[in-house]
This record gives C-alpha cells, structure tokens and sequence, in this order.
C-alpha cells in the first residue's frame, strides 16, 4: 500500500504487480473514483544499489529541486561521505546544499565550511543551530512554492530535528547521539514527504550508513571535476594515476595543487560504481534471458493446446 496527499486530502492506495515502483515524490495520476492510471515522467530521481548482498536498484526519492546534504560539526564530519552524497545529488542533477549543523556547539564552524570550500569553491554551504528556528530560516530560500527539497545525511547529524524546527512542529522523533564516537541512532525509518507552510514540499529519508553507487560515473566526474579535467591530460587514456609517466593527476599531488585524500575517494567512487553497475547489469540481462524462456514457454504451451 501506497500513501498520498491529493487536494481532497490524503488517501492510500493498494499496490498491483501491475504498477511501476514507485518512489516517493512521485506524482501519479488518479480516475475520478481513486484508481491508479499512470506515473507521470519523474524529472530527478535518486537511486542507490540496494543495501546488502541483495541485486537490485533501490528507488530513493523523486522529483527532487534541491537536496540538502547534511553533515554535523563534529566528530562524525567526513569529507569523503559528503562526496559520496555529491556523486548522487549530481548524477540525478538535482542542485546541492551542504547544511552544516551543531553550530550551537561547534566552538570553530569555520574549519568545517574552509573544508567544503577547498574541496569544492562552488558549493553552496550553510551552518545552523537545528534547534534555532531563526539559524534555521538560512535555508527559507530553496523552500518556496511550488520546489521539493530533500534531505540526505546519515543517522546522529540533526536532520530530524532539523526538519522539526522547519515544520514548525515534531513531525520527526528524534534521538540523542551516541557520546563515545558522536554517531546518532536510527530515528527515522520510512521516507515521508510534508507541506512547509510557504507552499513548498519537504522530503526526509531514513540515514543511510550504506550508501553504494552504481550508474553514477558521471555524477563522480562532476563531483571530481577537477580530477575529470587533469586526467584528460595524461599521456595514457587508461591511465590509473599511480604510477605511469605522464600523469596530470600525479603531478598536481606531488605540487600541492590537488590532495591525495580526494584521488583516492574518486578512485574508490568510480571502482565501487564499476564494480555494481557490472553486477546490476549482470542481473539484468540474467531477467531478460529468464522473461524470454517464460514467453517461449507460454507461446509453445498455447501452440499445444491448439
């Protein structure tokens, strides 16, 4: 069963083996007595190889305007996971914000925002107090009528409370993160999408501590841009940048112009999406070949029975 909000107001529907996945954020359309008629064309969507040994895609959100990465000021901050969160929001081409939160008990914020900036001058990065509603109204201008925002970030950052302080109200329960290593428990475990007050539509989704990326090489490209650019510069096309001559990418490591810890998030990135789009792609041609014997079946069985 699926849940969803229409201008009569919220209703649920039964699912079929006859309808699409779905996501949500997705708009579908209804006939006047509520039953399913189609999937409108999503415009962004986020996907993940689902979590596990399990092959197969899993279907995050949709139709997504802004993403708001989240990430706290404190021991739990990782460079490499706000990466990984990158390649995903830039493969959907969905715009990214990075929302920095504890800022009422970070003593320095400003190490945390020099980082995001020397990894990528571009980004749009906002620190806030989840517990503020005015630290929170930084982020009032990507929730305007008519846009989706959504947030992604793993468990113990603030996003529930975050989401709160947005609504206005304690639509998310949340918990108190762990003290020993700064990490957050699990408080929220469906994805749930809300009405903000200005017209616009908040998105939340469970934290994910294992997030794999698979068809997502060009969301790494862009996310390691400036990597994508120097590689165009080695003498070899397939060049791995370890230890080949003439390598670009090599080069601007050894004169400080590029950090060791960013090549090995991007050769990690791009191997692990290698290695699951390989694996989905395997499955996938492993069901087709398995559709086309239960079509041969059938059609022999009818020509039988004829």
């Amino acid at each position: 069963m699926i849940h969803l909000q229409t201008l009569e107001g919220k209703q649920s529907i039964h699912l079929s083996k006859h309808m699409p996945a779905f996501s949500v954020g997705d708009w579908i359309v209804l006939d006047s007595s509520g039953a399913f008629i189609r999937l409108l064309e999503r415009f962004s969507l986020f996907s993940r190889k689902a979590a596990g040994t399990k092959v197969s895609t899993q279907l995050i959100a949709s139709n997504i305007d802004t993403v708001f990465i989240v990430s706290s000021m404190n021991r739990d901050f990782n460079l490499n996971r706000i990466e990984r969160y990158m390649a995903l929001a830039n493969e959907s081409g969905v715009e990214a914000v990075i929302v920095l939160t504890k800022l009422d008990v970070c003593e320095n914020p400003e190490q945390y925002v020099e980082q995001i900036e020397e990894m990528d001058p571009f980004l749009e990065v906002v620190t806030v107090n989840s517990l503020d509603p005015e630290s929170v109204r930084k982020l009032d201008g990507w929730c305007v009528d008519g846009k989706t925002v959504a947030f992604l970030g793993s468990s113990g950052v603030g996003k529930s409370t975050l989401i709160n302080t947005l609504m206005g109200e304690g639509i998310q329960h949340t918990n108190a993160i762990r003290e020993d290593d700064a990490k957050g428990r699990h408080t929220t475990t469906s994805r749930s999408i809300h009405v903000l007050a200005t017209g616009g539509l908040l998105l939340d989704t469970p934290g994910i501590r294992e997030l794999q990326l698979a068809d997502c090489e060009q969301g790494i490209e862009d996310t390691f841009s400036e990597i994508a650019e120097l590689a165009e510069q080695c003498r070899f096309k397939d060049c791995q940048h370890e230890n080949e001559p003439g390598c670009a990418v090599r080069t601007a490591i050894e004169s400080g112009d590029l950090d060791e810890r960013r090549l090995s998030n991007y050769l990690k990135l791009m191997k692990e999406q290698e290695l699951n789009t390989a694996t989905l792609a395997e499955r996938r041609a492993k069901d087709r070949e398995f559709g086309r014997h239960i079509h041969a079946y059938k059609k022999s069985k009818r020509n039988r029975g004829g």
